[in-house]
């Protein structure tokens, strides 16, 4: 077994929560709660806690609880939503003041630091010392953590979750007895938290329920039945260092920068030159078949140069070149809000100092593994190859060319979709997550027309079907006349459904009516009379 090096690792538990709070304005002893993103365009309501603070756990709220069960639980809990971006901005200045402990610290993610402990810890005195002043600077910069020192990542991991030094030496025999689903806590990339989570679970009904388990297997029995993935753990789970001290051959350090001419002085000119950047350097990654194990981000402003450091995840081959931006973008937005980096204008206001360079190196690279990907579902590469194909559009054709569905708020299925350029955190124009008084019962439409598509109601006489103000039927639908004039029977119908919106302003609002029929060939139709009028609006499964 190969020595593993003495690490130090500062946790702030639950920063998802911490920072909401922060970014919100609100006390740290609020209860309150992370909820998930929505799956599948569902609503808020439906989404599950994914982070809590104390005091919300003191009131029984837990993780993987639903909105309404966590609000039984506390009725005054504060609801935020997940936010990456939120999360890596607020936790520089926590970085910035453990710094001053020790330099050539590691973002693992955010609330998670990495330290090296070897030389700091002889300079303080001790390693319980060196713990000591990294609490006190971060308590400065206003919070709270745990740090942990440990030989190897996962025990270092383990003992900042415990508020305790593991002594030389011992991290194995104090990860043995660990549930096997504690790798989980190592994981530095979001992104590779449900591929371990399966691994788990495997591992799990295999047999091997601990870090002894299966730190106790032949590493190359677990490498030819694992991967990549297994490697990586059962190293971690004997107390080693995520990545071999010694590798077979070396590989040089890869970089890419570029001037910005103007200077960007906001996140958003500097993000797109970061695009462009990871992009060429995730090519020169592929090109080689390499892997970074920490990336290293540098920007220059007229005070200076920035630069930070982010460790990552190599077990299942590296960052993605959306990855590698996702994380620019958080450092920058951490570097572009620290008031420190603000200066004066010419009219005395604070302004932020301008970006003028930005580089990005790929570090500790090595060769890629070979990941054998499944027979279907995600991991086929289905899914990675369409986004490339997606980027690639985008990229001859312009942002605003490839647009991807986001649901929002409304009353009928056409203002309940805002479509967004791919790619692009924009915000929803509409809160689904609201009440909208009158809206149509559910279930939604399966397929929205692009347009309306117009169309004729007929009664059995062959009349024009009419709904007036009282929402009075001027007769019972009995045909549908849509589709290049094509006559449809109808063989059931429901409604009709008023909508009135802004009818408070000069020009009237919009008044419509909807009526939803089934057709004689199993279709369901939703129509809409706007001035007399019907239209098709969608078509129901």
């Amino acid at each position: 077994m190969s020595a593993a090096t003495r690490t130090a690792v500062l946790w702030v538990p639950d920063w998802p929560v911490v920072a909401g709070l922060v970014a919100a304005g609100l006390d740290a002893h609020v209860p309150a709660a992370v909820l998930g993103a929505p799956s599948g365009g569902g609503t808020r309501a439906g989404r599950s806690v994914v982070a809590t603070s104390a005091v919300a756990r003191t009131a029984g709220v837990r993780r993987g609880m639903r909105r309404r069960q966590a609000q039984e639980a506390c009725p005054e809990l504060v609801l935020l939503d997940v936010d990456d971006e939120r999360d890596a901005r607020t936790f520089e200045p926590v970085a910035t003041a453990a710094e001053t402990v020790v330099a050539g610290l590691e973002i693992a993610r955010p609330g998670l630091l990495l330290l090296p402990a070897g030389g700091a810890a002889r300079y303080h005195g001790s390693e319980r010392a060196l713990a000591e002043a990294l609490v006190s600077a971060v308590a400065a910069a206003g919070h709270e953590c745990q740090v942990g020192l440990g030989d190897g990542l996962l025990a270092a991991v383990l003992a900042a979750r415990d508020d305790a030094v593991v002594p030389p030496g011992g991290s194995a025999p104090a990860l043995a007895g660990r549930p096997v689903g504690e790798l989980v806590h190592a994981v530095c990339d979001p992104g590779v938290v449900a591929a371990v989570r399966d691994a788990v679970g495997l591992w799990r009904r295999l047999g091997l329920h601990t870090l002894g388990d299966l730190a106790a297997l032949p590493p190359a029995s677990v490498a030819a039945r694992f991967g990549d993935l297994g490697t990586w753990a059962h190293r971690l789970a004997r107390g080693e260092d995520d990545r071999p001290p010694a590798r077979r051959r070396t590989e040089a350090d890869l970089a890419v920068a570029t001037e910005l001419d103007p200077p960007a002085l906001r996140v958003d000119v500097a993000a797109f030159a970061a695009r462009r950047l990871a992009e060429e350097l995730h090519a020169l990654l592929a090109a080689r078949g390499l892997a970074c194990g920490r990336l290293r981000i540098t920007a220059r402003t007229e005070q200076g140069e920035l630069e930070r450091l982010w460790r990552t995840d190599t077990a299942t081959g590296g960052l993605s070149a959306a990855r590698i931006t996702d994380r620019v973008r958080w450092q920058l937005e951490g570097w572009l809000t620290d008031a420190a980096l603000r200066r004066t204008g010419t009219d005395g206001s604070p302004e932020v100092a301008p970006l003028t360079h930005l580089a990005l190196a790929a570090e500790d690279v090595a060769p890629a593994g070979t990941h054998q990907p499944a027979l279907w579902g995600p991991d086929a590469g289905g899914d990675t190859r369409a986004r490339q194909v997606l980027d690639r559009v985008q990229g001859l054709l312009g942002p605003d060319a490839v647009l991807t569905v986001r649901r929002a708020g409304g009353r009928d299925p056409r203002s309940r979709v805002q479509l967004v350029p791919y790619g692009e955190e924009v915000a929803v124009a509409r809160d689904p997550g609201l009440p909208w008084p009158g809206a149509l019962p559910s279930p939604a439409p399966a397929t929205l027309l692009p347009e309306p598509a117009a169309a004729r109601l007929l009664d059995a006489t062959g009349r024009d079907v009419v709904v007036d103000a009282r929402l009075a039927s001027s007769g019972d639908p009995a045909t549908v006349r849509w589709d290049q004039g094509e006559d449809r029977a109808v063989v059931g119908w429901a409604g009709p459904w008023p909508l009135a919106e802004r009818w408070w302003t000069p020009d009237g609002g919009t008044r419509r009516v909807h009526l939803q029929v089934v057709l004689d060939d199993g279709r369901g139709l939703l129509l809409a009379q706007t001035a007399g009028a019907w239209s098709v609006e969608a078509v129901y499964d």
